[in-house]
């Protein structure tokens, strides 16, 4: 049947900050789902509180409401613009959630909304465990024993902890007749959030009541672990004429135990036996059907027993989920593109497929390549957390490659981490496991962590037995058998040596996945050196096409992938094109903010007639989207396959103008030196160095007159301390040409100082990223305490124009990382001098460095004095949420300046127009991933950590920030008791800010020193708190209030570094009891301005077409 037109309007919820569990494939399948029901003719209305994202460009939905996801603020939307229809399977479980909530408060039947796409039945059939496990026995499918706790009946008014107390009484009731081991599964969770296994009755009441905090509604699925047995999971699609097809099938090569976001992931299932499969297949079906998804898309997770064969069904995800966005890519099948017309009331014959454009959805993909994902982790970012992977996702980010084998897709996946790897060992990293016996390292490969792929590689290296191995992991003797293929040609290769290859020789090596800098390290010698021997030996790169059906049908898309055989699949264009490389996979300090400057700049040079390639490893991102550009490469990010796909675009037709290094972040532009300058549109890859080179940075500011904190580089510890002793400390210490603050330290005496030297060198994590080296030095320079600091976007032309795109004050003083920072556009406090200063020294700097496009120049300001911090000539992650703030489209304008147009032409033009900041504030926030890390302390420091951000926008400073703070999860208390403990130098500002908690009706609780200085300036602090160490004390501790629900709110500056003190435990435990826990005393004089605010003006509601008057 055609499109249903007794609807007009329907409202999309996003899934908010990107978190753990919960990235940017959902920006992707929101992205599509708008684009496609706009299509069709549906006003479109978009909820969302993440500004990074594409999908809250205001081009992509008729009323784009960037406000936080709460169901108060829902109400206010729904109320305001009366839409005909929720959608609410395309923002993960946040939205699926709060369209539940929606549901039970009444709002939808109040306002006549119809849910669509997933009713709420089915949502709850789903979702809640009891429920789903009746449901999947009722229709014959095994489910392992288990058992459901919650609350009985009566306690809905009841506080959490109360309904934890008490679920835990049936908790301890149903593991007692299942036995232990067990899974604890929470139930409306993401990402495995609370979830556990637990082997011991210790175990069992840790994580029990952890799963049943975790979860919204306080219920936990008690489940017979069934660690060891294999995980699968099918993407299926169902329509409202009862269609069904499956649309991939995924196989996780860590066993059950593992998380499948934490697993490596392989599609097709490589395991599986014809008959397993139809059944698994058949099960899917009966699941989708039995929970009531009547439109759209749904993941569903089996495991299965390798000794017996047996099956049983794990869980189901009644919406577009994370793997959805992985089957899409990895079958180039629309899924959330599909679900969205599906639930506007096609059926799947009616869709045609985009590719091939003569088959209906309806027609099941086939694909004749491997996919493999491989997940990156953060676990640097957090010290004192264990890296040991489990049942609750953990990674940030992940990367997929494709290839015509396993061992092909595997080693192009590892080396597209960008972490140093080159593939599966074969690099220097492999020597982390020599000093391990064969005991110790397979011993080690039997527990999940990031090193499980490499450690089976060595064990498989020294000849240790496969059973034995599989024996002990768990890990299918195929995969296993792969990877030795990998062990043997590697042995091989290093018996015939770099003088020794001929054409078989290398063609064998490359279609087993082995990289140009991988066998460059095998055999001693540069990779140039290789890479000339092996195009010399008439052995190239072939580019076949992703076409959803196994080459039955030609594609139209052009979507490509590397190999080695004899046909290559590029169809010639005619255009003049330029190739841009995106970001790589998502890692804290370098997420979807660089995905929308890629997609941003292929929108506006496909609009001006450019041909656009896009070339990019991560699956979950919209410029991975077949259509977001002319062409895409799905390819890692190295020099190698980089110049592949130059050299191949230059062989076929059309003009490649070059390639844009500035707008992926690190990961491109740290690749701008190794590529031919001429290729390199936009900034030159001189004046890149420049600003990153140190030595003539500082003589460039010294010409300019630009102050600057002293310091210099070193490559050693006494070369470090020399610097430190001349400049004097504290001193800020941070390794080059990385992003995020990665191993940034702030140090404060010699111990700190050669503890941190020690780290960058090559004992931690970054060692394995490359070390030190003249060409990679520490920067060692005097940290300006007390600083208020600054950020600056702006673009440059090749006439010189400026235009300086928004002036940041940062919330947080320096020393807490840029990205960990809120921060405000226009300033808040900062004076119209100041900001004059800091713009003119923005436009002399960027004079200087002859750039081409954007830069962003980071300033710190103290009594006064304006001081440049450092300067970048690319797009920074402020990008997308300045854009969002002033209604100018930066990359967009940017992206032309690059490759010619002057600032003045696209004023003419209409693309540039003048930033709209009047009438309202903007605020970034930043979230933060600490519930997935609870040993690691959640002060800020100068090492980003959070893994995503989230925009207020309002009328005055101190709503903007409180609404930022509601959509960063921690909703500002409204009354009650604050709780102060200041270090020394933050007791001034935290005065000031304890004087305004006052003044708004709180009372005070502090520690003996805050409080004294508190009472000294005339605030009265109601409780003194004992220190956790006072066993003998009678006082209680903050703790004690936190648990007991006594506290409201926590504001604690930490002491500098060392040994975890009171206000570690005290931020863990404001984190455990869901607080907001303030870390600096500026913030927490923000908060009381929000709050202030918050209680005196009435709650609004605005669209971002609306604030900027489109």
């Amino acid at each position: 049947m055609p499109r249903r037109n007794d609807i007009s309007s329907i409202l999309l919820i996003g899934s908010g900050p990107i978190v753990i569990g919960q990235a940017c494939e959902f920006d992707y399948s929101g992205t599509q789902a708008c684009r496609v029901l706009r299509e069709e003719g549906y006003r479109v209305i978009l909820a969302n509180s993440n500004p990074a994202t594409i999908m809250t460009d205001p081009d992509f939905a008729d009323a784009t409401y960037v406000e936080p996801l709460d169901v108060e603020i829902l109400t206010k939307i729904i109320e305001k613009e009366r839409p005909d229809a929720l959608l609410p399977t395309m923002g993960g479980q946040t939205a699926l959630n709060l369209a539940m909530e929606l549901v039970e408060r009444g709002v939808l039947e109040r306002y006549d909304v119809e849910l669509i796409g997933a009713d709420a039945r089915a949502i709850a059939t789903a979702e809640d465990r009891n429920l789903f496990k009746q449901a999947m026995v009722g229709i014959g499918l095994q489910v392992p024993s288990s058992g459901v706790a919650a609350p009985p009946p009566g306690l809905e008014k009841a506080s959490k902890a109360e309904k934890v107390q008490a679920a835990m009484v049936e908790a301890r009731t149903v593991v007692a007749e299942i036995g232990l081991p067990v899974v604890i599964r929470p139930a409306y969770i993401l990402g495995g959030k609370g979830t556990g296994i637990a082997a011991t009755p210790e175990e069992f009441e840790a994580v029990a009541s952890h799963g049943l905090d975790a979860s919204p509604i306080t219920e936990i699925l008690i489940e017979k672990s069934i660690a060891g047995w294999k995980e699968y999971e099918l993407e299926v699609m169902r329509d409202h004429a009862d269609n069904c097809v499956i649309i991939c099938s995924i196989e996780n090569v860590d066993p059950m135990g593992v998380h499948t976001g934490d697993s490596i992931t392989v599609a097709p299932a490589q395991t599986l036996s014809d008959v397993e499969y139809q059944k698994m297949r058949d099960a899917a079906f009966a699941c989708i059907r039995r929970v009531g998804v009547e439109t759209g898309g749904s993941n569903v997770q089996f495991a299965l027993n390798p000794e017996n064969g047996d099956m049983v069904v794990i869980e189901m995800n009644p919406r577009v989920s994370r793997s959805s966005a992985l089957a899409s890519k990895a079958t180039g099948f629309p899924i959330a593109k599909i679900a969205a017309r599906l639930a506007v009331g096609y059926t799947l014959d009616e869709i045609p497929n985009d590719i091939t454009r003569k088959t209906p959805a309806s027609f099941e993909p086939t694909i004749d390549y491997v996919v493999t994902k491989v997940p990156r982790w953060a676990f640097e970012k957090f010290p004192g957390q264990e890296a040991v992977l489990g049942t609750q996702m953990q990674s940030v980010g992940e990367a997929m490659a494709i290839g015509r084998t396993f061992p092909e897709s595997l080693q192009k996946a590892l080396r597209s981490l960008e972490q140093g790897r080159l593939g599966l060992n074969g690099d220097p990293g492999e020597v982390a496991f020599d000093h391990l016996t064969d005991d110790e390292l397979v011993a080690a490969a039997a527990i999940g962590t990031p090193d499980r792929p490499f450690q089976l590689e060595r064990a498989i290296w020294r000849g240790i037995d496969l059973d034995r191995i599989h024996a002990e992991t768990k890990v299918d003797p195929w995969f296993l058998d792969q990877m030795s293929l990998i062990t043997e040609e590697r042995l091989a290769l290093e018996e015939i040596g770099f003088a020794g290859m001929d054409r078989a020789a290398w063609r064998r090596a490359k279609r087993l996945g082995f990289g140009d800098a991988q066998l460059a390290h095998l055999w001693g010698v540069a990779e140039a050196e290789v890479r000339a021997a092996r195009l010399a030996a008439g052995v190239r790169v072939t580019f076949k096409t992703v076409d959803t059906c196994g080459a039955e049908f030609e594609a139209e898309t052009p979507y490509h992938y590397s190999t080695y055989e004899d046909d290559d699949e590029v169809r010639p264009g005619s255009r003049p094109k330029v190739l841009i490389l995106g970001s790589g996979p998502n890692r804290i300090g370098q997420g979807i903010e660089f995905d929308y400057c890629c997609v941003h700049a292929s929108f506006a040079l496909r609009d001006a007639g450019f041909e656009t390639i896009m070339l990019n490893c991560n699956p979950e991102t919209v410029s991975t989207d077949y259509d977001t550009s002319d062409r895409l490469y799905f390819e890692p990010l190295t020099y190698e396959d980089v110049m592949n796909v130059v050299e191949g675009e230059q062989a076929g037709g059309g003009d490649l103008l070059g390639v844009i290094v500035s707008l992926g972040g690190q990961t491109p532009l740290k690749l701008s030196g190794r590529l031919p300058a001429d290729l390199v549109l936009g900034t030159s890859p001189a004046s890149i160095d420049l600003a990153e080179d140190r030595e003539g940075w500082n003589q460039l500011c010294t010409e300019l007159g630009i102050l600057q904190p002293p310091g210099g580089t070193a490559t050693t510890y006494e070369a470090a301390k020399a610097i430190a002793d001349d400049i004097g400390y504290p001193v800020l210490v941070r390794p080059s040409y990385v992003l995020g603050g990665r191993a940034m330290e702030i140090v404060y005496d010699d111990a700190q100082l050669e503890r941190a030297m020690a780290q960058l060198a090559g004992f931690g994590s970054l060692g394995r990223e490359g070390g030190l080296s003249a060409e990679r030095p520490v920067l060692v320079d005097r940290f300006l305490e007390d600083a208020t600091e600054v950020d600056v976007d702006a673009i440059r032309d090749r006439t010189g124009e400026v235009v300086i795109g928004g002036v940041m004050e940062h919330v947080e003083e320096a020393g807490v990382h840029s990205g960990d920072s809120a921060c405000a556009i226009p300033p808040y406090s900062l004076s119209p001098e100041t900001v004059a200063v800091i713009e003119g020294h923005t436009r002399r700097i960027a004079e200087a460095l002859d750039v081409r496009g954007l830069i962003n120049v980071q300033f710190a300001v103290r009594d006064g004095e304006v001081f440049v911090i450092e300067a970048n000539p690319r797009a920074s992650r402020t990008v997308p949420f300045v854009a969002k703030a002033t209604g100018v489209p930066l990359v967009k304008v940017a992206t032309r300046v690059m490759v010619g147009a002057t600032l003045r032409e696209l004023r003419i033009e209409g693309l540039l127009r003048d930033p709209d900041t009047e009438g309202h504030v903007a605020v970034k926030e930043a979230v933060l991933p600490f519930n997935r890390f609870p040993d690691a302390d959640r002060v800020l420091g100068p090492e980003m950590r959070s893994t995503g951000e989230v925009m207020g926008l309002d009328r005055s400073f101190g709503l903007a920030f409180a609404k930022s703070q509601m959509a960063a999860g921690d909703r500002l208390p409204e009354s009650g008791r604050v709780f102060f403990s200041l270090a020394d130098r933050d007791k001034p500002a935290g005065v000031r800010a304890a004087r305004r908690y006052v003044e708004l009706g709180f009372t005070l609780a502090a520690t003996d020193g805050t409080a004294d200085a508190l009472e000294a300036a005339g605030v009265p602090v109601e409780q003194r708190v004992a220190k956790l160490g006072d066993a003998g004390s009678e006082g209680r501790t903050a703790v004690d209030l936190i648990h007991a629900g006594e506290i409201q709110m926590v504001v604690n500056s930490p002491r500098g570094r060392g040994p975890r003190a009171d206000g570690g435990y005290i931020r863990a435990a404001a984190g455990v009891a869901g607080i907001a826990c303030l870390t600096t005393a500026a913030a927490a004089l923000a908060a009381a301005d929000g709050m202030a605010d918050w209680a005196s003006h009435p709650l609004q509601v605005m669209a971002l077409q609306e604030f900027h008057r489109r």
